[in-house]
């Protein structure tokens, strides 16, 4: 005999996120009309410790073999609420979420009837899909116990030297013949005034006398194959190539300095960057009476419309430097809005200010104009120009994405963004992982950071990377796509070729050419499915029948 299906609804108020636009008790009660459903229950926060053990609770005590809750966002809540039927008993793939928050009350806010009777279509097409739903298994999978890290910066030295203090077999891939990236061409670090370069040096040391970790330098990665646990690496070392697996890869190559050609008269002499004036600064080759920095240069415009964040402060170091060293040097920062976050960098905004460093606000459409020996700006809040002697001018100019990061994103399938930084998974939930599993990232390669922010995220990216090392076993969520009938599949490899994740492949079998799904790369996003002509393609949960089932369930009356 086939099973009975039972199926208990929980509708959340959600404070009055939801109930506060929608009619609530009219949901509930609608849907106890529903085919299957058995048990309705209305709750104040589902997902409260109280309404959890209500489904606990009602689980048992019902005999439910089918959960739907209508509530908010899957993308947030419904692990915690799987997990709740796992501890009842119940199949976790048993559950189904429907999302009359976002969908519903925060979109209709001010359509109450229509908004509430979307929430019942949303219901309605919710439990005739919980109906169909299969148990699942979670899939399994042994993990590489090795690791890769790509860049040889003080974030990639960081992460390499957390994951090999652990036990872990690294590679450090840097494509450059020096350990410690831009700290190399810094002079001191702020706050705390320690020399940038010894700092580098310092971690390259215990990198290179780390027997976990195998520096490879100059190299680049050429090939990247596989998925989470089972990566395979090809290394460009000046023409030999090394060939390796890893178990999950961390992306930390860094971001490089704008340079300004065409901009305030850039020539790098008598106009530098901020960081050709920290090697003025490192070589004690500083000699200018009159100093004039200006901020936001290739930064904040059509361009590149994004702050650097780090500009405003290392304006304010170098002037601090500027004044203890050469306290009748004039320095003046022209600037657009101060970046001076935290109470250290606000110290140092203040203390710049009591040395004698002049801030002097510019309005970006009057930009300053720099001529022979002299710098005029507009003052916006005096109302007229001021011109200032410079011996000096240095631009602030903005950190921009590294010119290999489109090459590596592609090898890695992982995304950037507009500006060409890597783009994290999720900005609060994953903000250390890319969408691709397995794969990280820290550091500049993410966007502007201070080296105080690289080293934090670099930790916080070895150890979202020794989670699946240290369990040995990776569990993927079985939601993948799965081929449902052989006998369908041609073997065109159309599903191959547009597969974002490289989850499948075109073997042989005693049937001919047939597709291989590798669960472990898949992410269930169902262009596989959705491109088979031949319907030989299916996600798990996401089944033809289910889907048509929601969908003739929405044509309802």
């Amino acid at each position: 005999m086939a099973e009975e299906i039972r199926i208990g609804v929980f509708v959340c108020d959600c404070g009055s996120n939801i109930a506060g636009y929608l009619n609530v008790k009219e949901l509930a009660e609608y849907a106890r009309t529903l085919p299957n459903v058995v048990y309705v229950k209305e709750n104040l926060y589902t997902c409260s410790e109280g309404g959890i053990n209500e489904i606990k609770a009602a689980i048992g005590q019902e005999k439910l073999n089918r959960v739907v809750v209508a509530s908010c966002t899957p993308r947030t809540h419904e692990p915690l609420f799987r997990g709740t039927c796992a501890e009842a008993g119940l199949n976790p793939y048993l559950f189904e979420m429907v999302n009359i928050r976002d969908q519903c009350s925060w979109v209709h806010m001010q359509e109450r009837e229509e908004g509430t009777a979307k929430a019942r279509d949303l219901i309605r097409m919710g439990v005739a899909k919980a109906a169909l739903l299969e148990p699942q298994v979670p899939i399994e999978s042994a993990m590489d116990p090795n690791a890769m890290v790509i860049g040889g910066g003080i974030a990639g030295m960081t992460a390499a030297l957390a994951l090999a203090n652990r036990g872990y077999q690294v590679y450090l891939v840097e494509k450059t013949d020096q350990l410690g990236g831009m700290l190399l061409a810094l002079d001191k670090l702020a706050p705390a005034g320690i020399e940038a370069s010894t700092l580098a040096e310092r971690q390259a040391d215990l990198v290179r006398r780390n027997h976990n970790i195998k520096l490879m330098m100059p190299a680049t990665v050429t090939e990247v194959s596989g998925y989470i646990g089972h990566f395979g690496v090809t290394v460009d070392r000046g023409g030999a190539t090394d060939g390796f697996g890893v178990g999950v890869i961390i992306v930390a190559v860094g971001a490089q300095v704008l340079r300004p050609v065409g901009l305030f008269g850039y020539d790098g002499e008598k106009v530098v960057t901020q960081l050709e004036f920290e090697s003025l600064l490192k070589a004690n080759a500083f000699h200018a009476k009159s100093v004039v920095m200006i901020q936001c240069a290739g930064a904040r415009n059509e361009e590149r419309k994004y702050c650097s964040r780090i500009c405003c402060m290392v304006a304010i170091k170098n002037a601090i430097e500027i004044k203890e060293r050469s306290p009748g040097t004039a320095v003046r920062i022209l600037y657009r809005d101060i970046q001076a976050y935290g109470t250290e960098n606000e110290a140092m905004y203040a203390h710049a200010k009591e040395l004698g460093v002049l801030f002097i606000k510019y309005n970006p459409e009057r930009p300053p104009v720099v001529e022979e020996g002299r710098v005029k700006v507009f003052h916006h809040l005096l109302g007229r120009e001021l011109e200032f002697s410079a011996d000096l001018v240095v631009l602030s100019t903005p950190l921009i994405a590294g010119e290999d990061n489109e090459a590596i994103s592609k090898l890695l399938r992982v995304s950037v963004d507009e500006n060409k930084f890597f783009l994290e998974g999720h900005v609060k939930l994953k903000p250390l992982d890319f969408a691709t599993d397995g794969v990280y990232l820290c550091g500049n390669a993410h966007y502007p950071a201070t080296v105080r922010e690289a080293i934090s995220q670099a930790l916080g990216a070895a150890s979202r990377a020794s989670i699946p090392l240290a369990k040995g076993v990776m569990t993927v969520e079985p939601i993948v796509s799965t081929l449902a009938d052989e006998d369908a599949c041609r073997g065109c490899g159309l599903c191959v070729a547009l597969c974002p994740y490289g989850a499948l492949e075109i073997v042989r079998t005693e049937k001919g050419r047939k597709v291989k799904v590798i669960p472990v790369a898949c992410k269930g996003c169902g262009v596989c499915a959705a491109t088979c002509y031949q319907h030989a393609l299916t996600v798990n949960s996401y089944t033809d029948r289910q889907i048509g089932e929601q969908i003739k369930a929405f044509l309802e009356k």
